[in-house]
């Protein structure tokens, strides 16, 4: 390699041969712990939503997929942890998407019990608007709280709306949108599980297959 460019050609390559590869390492090895932390990030929410004294089992363990776009705001299937005492099952938390949120989809669960008694909801991701739509965090207000005890009698329960439409639930100063489409997907996941309960815990256990 006498002709300088040649040269520094060849080590520019190697250079970036390099560093794509160093990247791709790098990109692994967070995309695995970032894997962990949502997954330990799932089983304290799971944990706060459906209470250890209320069941025997491993809610992870005890995993389906539902499918419903209307229901679950989705064309993918989502997963719903249900929880036995006995054997027998008691709660269920859902995983929903609220794909009309101010700035796209949000995604939460749900926990519901065989009663049709909300025990209580968390946003698992958004992008909703710092200061105003990312309220329905829980560390950033208690916003989600006011789900806890609710029940659905209708589809048209009037009850869940916001406020500003009649409805139980606060808006957000300045944020309408954000909390209406949390309230419609809330609402929605409930109402889908009180009217498929049994064809729910029937279904096999299959999320593997999606983590897959």
């Amino acid at each position: 390699m006498n002709n300088p460019m040649i040269r520094n050609g060849f080590l520019l390559a190697l250079f970036a041969l390099i560093c794509t590869g160093l990247v791709a390492v790098v990109n692994q090895q967070t995309a695995d712990k970032i894997t962990q932390q949502e997954q330990q990030e799932l089983m304290r929410v799971l944990h706060q939503l459906i209470p250890d004294e209320m069941h025997d089992n491993d809610l992870t363990a005890q995993c389906t997929l539902l499918l419903d776009k209307e229901a679950l705001g989705t064309d993918n299937p989502m997963p719903a942890y249900i929880a036995t005492m006995a054997g027998k099952p008691v709660a269920i938390a859902i995983e929903a998407i609220a794909p009309d949120g101010y700035n796209g989809n949000i995604k939460l669960i749900v926990g519901v019990n065989t009663q049709g008694e909300v025990l209580g909801v968390r946003t698992l991701t958004h992008q909703e608007t710092p200061g105003l739509g990312d309220k329905i965090e829980l560390r950033k207000s208690n916003w989600v709280s006011q789900f806890v005890g609710k029940r659905l009698d209708s589809q048209d329960d009037k009850q869940w709306l916001v406020k500003k439409d009649g409805g139980d639930f606060d808006q957000f100063t300045g944020a309408t949108i954000t909390p209406r489409a949390y309230v419609k997907a809330v609402k929605n996941a409930v109402w889908y599980f009180n009217n498929n309960q049994a064809q729910i815990f029937s279904q096999p256990l299959n999320c593997e297959a999606k983590h897959d």
